[in-house]
């Protein structure tokens, strides 16, 4: 890379009588072939006063903020100030609510007691349905992953609870068992005497 470079005037004396010109080189024979040169009146020279060394300002080195700062403040203020991108509503995840509705039903199916294997299919399917939630969640202005996290809880506990009532695991719950009479004639009992 080149750096440029520039003549120092060190006189106001300097005229353009002092510059070489082409009368004062040497000429060499002359060629009708190339174009000739014409000789161009020079423009009268501006000589600028030499400055004084003690005068002379060495700017101080600034930092990246305080550039940036500087430039902030001398810039106007329609400029500076940008619009704001209008943030867009967030929207609810519908596998997320799908798999939160899909938790809850299977779950109510599974303490019903006849209907346990069914609620366990519907478990199922809301357990896929709160995990492909809580991936959609993952995207901007995507919300529901509350709704994606019960949806999987209940659907893992309504499995669980199914299968270890299927296999007899629990005495209380099984497809024989009548849990939503059992649990009415229970209620009536308590408060029949208060009403």
């Amino acid at each position: 890379m080149r750096i440029p470079t520039f003549p120092r005037q060190s006189s106001a004396d300097t005229t353009v009588e002092d510059r070489p010109t082409a009368s004062t080189t040497p000429t060499t024979q002359r060629d009708d072939r190339l174009p000739q040169r014409t000789s161009v009146a020079p423009r009268p020279s501006t000589v600028t006063p030499p400055r004084d060394e003690t005068t002379r300002t060495i700017p101080a080195v600034r930092t990246e903020t305080q550039r940036a700062a500087s430039v902030t403040q001398e810039r106007p203020a329609a400029v500076v100030e940008t619009k704001p991108v209008a943030d867009r509503k967030p929207r609810a995840s519908l596998m997320a609510t799908l798999g939160l509705i899909a938790g809850v039903a299977g779950a109510l199916l599974v303490l019903s007691g006849p209907l346990m294997g069914y609620g366990i299919g519907v478990a199922a399917l809301g357990l896929l349905l709160s995990i492909g939630g809580l991936l959609g969640t993952r995207k901007r202005h995507v919300a529901g992953k509350t709704d994606a996290l019960i949806g999987l809880l209940l659907s893992i506990g309504a499995i669980v609870i199914g299968v270890l009532a299927l296999t007899g695991s629990l005495y209380w719950l099984g497809t024989d068992m009548q849990p939503v009479n059992d649990l009415r004639q229970w209620l009536d009992a308590q408060f029949a005497a208060r009403f």
